[in-house]
């Protein structure tokens, strides 16, 4: 990005979809074999196991042709019942869009929302759990649009007091990037999808859910037909999936999954800290402000505040000529933030990379 050398693509820096490898892209190459095939068990067999390595459970990971959103619908349609309320924790624009899913199924929903930039404070979810009863809390871990990341291990302690409350959790964007220990915490649903942290292609989505979930599920008596938890878990024992999923993109995976697991969980959980800190420390040092309440930033989308009012369409604009391209905030942030994407594959020495010809672009503004 920096040097003199014409880059062969502009590398994405953006918070989905993010780069991905070559050697991942040409996976999907592959010639197409059947979906009810024994080669697609076989290679539906081999997936599995590494996805549930990554969710840290030995239990079911469903396989979806579809974005994170459509996951959001399975777990709103599936898991709450109809008679009973959901509690979303809006703090950003996919939570906002979320609870808006579940309303839209015709669910009961009430929310604990914070302003942008804010994380929703367990004293808070406390509080409104002892006010009323939920089928479910519906909690997005990391917020893309402003950056926080909420801290759902200090939510569950506080809704396991309430057992018949399922934990639901969007790891969308930072799946990959972050332990989310699901046996460990005990969580019902996690949802996410191939274009961010795990550095795929976008077209699958995949969730954990645990056995209390789909007890839940057999409850409601209108889960729908393409996200029914229920027959995703008829097909997920025969190692296939109820329609016809993204082969290629199922190619890509298997050998993505195999390069997460060869550089180890914590060491890629580490490496997403230190690019998000690297990101943070930089952002103070050129005049700037993370926009993200201090102590909530998230470790794989850092939004910037606009704090000296640069124009962002002429970074990116400079930033496209060598090679690389970020994003100009989201919805009302839109220029008043910027949002860098520092996860998936991306090294630590490609992020200061990156920052260097910012930098380069700032030297041309004035202060």
């Amino acid at each position: 990005m920096s040097d003199a050398k014409k880059p062969d693509h502009v590398r994405l820096f953006i918070p989905g979809p993010i780069e991905v490898r070559k050697e991942i892209l040409d996976e999907q190459a592959r010639w197409m074999i059947g979906h009810r095939s024994s080669e697609f068990e076989a290679l539906f067999a081999r997936v599995q196991p590494k996805l549930r390595q990554v969710f840290y459970t030995n239990s079911r990971v469903y396989v979806s042709t579809s974005s994170g959103t459509g996951l959001w619908e399975a777990a709103s349609r599936n898991l709450i019942r109809d008679d009973r309320k959901a509690l979303h924790l809006v703090n950003g624009a996919f939570s906002e869009r979320w609870a808006a899913v579940s309303q839209a199924n015709g669910k009961k929903v009430d929310v604990i929302s914070v302003p942008w930039g804010t994380a929703i404070k367990p004293e808070q979810l406390a509080d409104q759990l002892k006010k009323e009863s939920y089928d479910a809390v519906a909690i997005v871990l990391n917020e893309t649009s402003t950056g926080v990341k909420n801290p759902l291990e200090e939510y569950v302690p506080i809704i396991k007091q309430y057992p018949d409350t399922l934990i639901l959790v969007d790891a969308v964007s930072i799946f990959g990037g972050y332990k989310i220990d699901f046996a460990g915490l005990g969580l019902d649903m996690v949802i996410t999808s191939t274009q961010k942290a795990l550095a795929l292609p976008p077209g699958l989505a995949f969730a954990a859910v645990s056995d209390k979930a789909l007890e839940r599920a057999k409850e409601v008596p209108y889960r729908g037909y393409y996200f029914d938890l229920l027959e995703l878990e008829n097909f997920l024992i025969k190692n296939n999936t109820p329609s016809t999923p993204n082969i290629s993109l199922m190619f890509a995976t298997d050998k993505q999954l195999d390069y997460i697991l060869a550089e180890g969980l914590e060491a890629r959980f580490a490496r997403h800290e230190q690019m998000a800190q690297t990101v943070r420390d930089w952002a103070v040092e050129a005049g700037f402000e993370m926009f993200p309440e201090k102590g909530y930033a998230s470790p794989t989308v850092g939004v910037i505040a606009n704090t000296r009012n640069i124009d962002v369409s002429a970074l990116n604009k400079f930033l496209k000529g060598h090679g690389a391209t970020i994003n100009n905030g989201y919805g009302k942030l839109k220029d008043k933030t910027f949002r860098i994407a520092h996860m998936g594959d991306a090294s630590v020495a490609e992020v200061e990379d990156l920052l260097k010809t910012v930098s380069q672009f700032l030297e041309s503004v004035p202060v």
